[in-house]
């Protein structure tokens, strides 16, 4: 985890031993962590209610309740919660057991202060923090559907909020999947057009033929087929905000009709004689890259400057990891509201899995991800083992260090003979083994220089 994501984040530290709260205290401090100290599991409790940490750092034995008995609670009423246990060696199978269940992770006493630290950061990775949700601007309800913590965001919002104030037009730049139409109806909902329409095409997805009549509209007889006149999105946008998704993908000749609509204001239909006013702000977003487009002959260079006023870049998810708690909560409490399912949340091990996985398909990949988990899930918390599922990652197969071995020898064997066309002498000198010993390796896994030879690799041996 990034030091920028837990600068600040604040963790509860429940011990009833004085020297370990000071000495934790005094080491989280040092790092940046805000700490509330407790001596016991009720005062904890007590202390989570009024100001709910993003993280738990508690002994297992405690006056009264013990860590387990609070663990138990935690996971009921806020299974986001990642917990840490401290214990003494007496307790370690209690430890062990407890980690079964969810508990994300436990140290032995005398524990290592730099082995705590890096278990803090990683939990910190994938806890959801109150405090971290959206503090509204305004009365807040332009972000309504935008979830964050990661300061990339913060400072994208801030400026998406001042440029929602003017007129301006605004390119979104991002990956697909990074949620650029989400941006656009924020910007919509913030500005002075908010009571206007909000009207969204993406121009990559509807035949070139079709493109100019949906976005103009045409007359009766245009063409074939145009029985009846009928606007565009262009005149359904008036008075409020035309998205135009995917822009990098609308053809030139279009390129020169949308152009001289945002510099005269006004949009001829198909087939019309005369041109109608119109009264948008248009907001655009592309995953291509315009300037290579412009250099290519592909995007005209006047339009760029007139959609390219102000420029927004959304972060790939991978760059906001900080966020993807906070992301899957938010999917996750809508979608088990869909599907009717008593889904409290995920699991640690699951939340570390989302947290650190790799994600090509951005927000829009975790929401699918979250749904097809939501779907199949038949417990109070999704576990790791479904999320792997969702993700299609294999599960890794528990072989023993003989087995592991015996494969890689083999499988490094066909690959020299492949390589090699069955040469011994060349393979064993790759491989800095005399031949001796080489074709005693041979022998031990059933291989052959023969099937390697004049063989195309495909037909090799596996």
């Amino acid at each position: 985890m990034s030091r920028a994501g837990a600068v600040g984040a604040h963790v509860l530290i429940i011990d009833d031993d004085e020297d370990i709260r000071r000495l934790l205290t005094m080491r989280l401090h040092a790092r940046g962590f805000r700490v509330t100290p407790a001596t016991s599991a009720e005062e904890g409790l007590a202390s989570i209610a009024v100001d709910p940490p993003r993280l738990v750092v508690s002994d297992i034995r405690l006056p009264g309740r013990d860590g387990l008995s609070l663990f138990e609670e935690l996971r009921t009423t806020r299974p986001s919660l990642p917990v840490i246990l401290l214990t003494a060696h007496g307790t370690i199978p209690d430890a062990v057991e407890a980690t079964s269940r969810g508990v994300f992770g436990y140290l032995t006493k005398p524990f290592d202060s730099q082995t705590l630290l890096a278990k803090i950061d990683q939990a910190l990775l994938v806890s959801a923090a109150p405090e971290a949700q959206p503090q509204p601007t305004d009365d807040g309800r332009w972000l309504e559907d935008i979830v964050y913590r990661s300061t990339s965001m913060a400072e994208l919002l801030a400026d998406a909020r001042m440029v929602a104030a003017s007129d301006a037009s605004v390119l979104i730049r991002g990956e697909s999947g990074t949620g650029k139409e989400v941006l656009a109806r924020a910007i919509h909902r913030a500005s002075a057009r908010a009571q206007g329409p909000f009207v969204a095409i993406n121009c990559g997805a509807i035949p070139e033929p079709l493109l100019e009549s949906e976005l103009f509209g045409h007359v009766r007889g245009a063409f074939t087929g145009a029985a009846s006149a009928r606007s565009g999105l262009v005149q359904a946008a008036n008075g409020g905000t035309l998205f135009l998704d995917e822009i990098g993908d609308m053809p030139l000749a279009l390129q020169v009709k949308l152009l001289r609509v945002l510099q005269e204001r006004v949009v001829r239909p198909v087939g019309s004689t005369s041109a109608e006013p119109v009264d948008i702000r248009l907001l655009s977003a592309t995953h291509r890259n315009l300037e290579t487009a412009m250099a290519q002959g592909q995007f005209r260079e006047d339009l760029y400057y007139r959609l390219d006023v102000v420029s927004l870049t959304l972060p790939r998810l991978e760059e906001r990891r900080e966020d993807i708690p906070l992301l899957a909560a938010h999917f996750l409490r809508k979608l088990a509201e869909k599907y009717g399912k008593p889904i409290s949340g995920f699991a640690p091990d699951a939340l570390e899995i989302l947290a650190t996985a790799g994600w090509p398909g951005n927000v829009r990949q975790l929401l699918n991800v979250v749904e097809q988990c939501c779907a199949l899930c038949s417990t109070p918390l999704i576990p790791a083992s479904l999320v792997q599922r969702s993700l299609r990652v294999p599960v890794m197969e528990a072989l023993s260090y003989a087995e592991a071995k015996r494969r890689f020898e083999r499988d490094y064997l066909v690959r020299l003979l492949k390589l090699t066309d069955g040469s011994v002498a060349d393979a064993a000198r790759i491989a800095d083994r005399n031949r001796t010993e080489f074709y005693r390796l041979l022998q031990k896994y059933d291989l052959t220089p023969a099937m390697f030879r004049g063989v195309e690799a495909g037909n090799a041996p596996e």
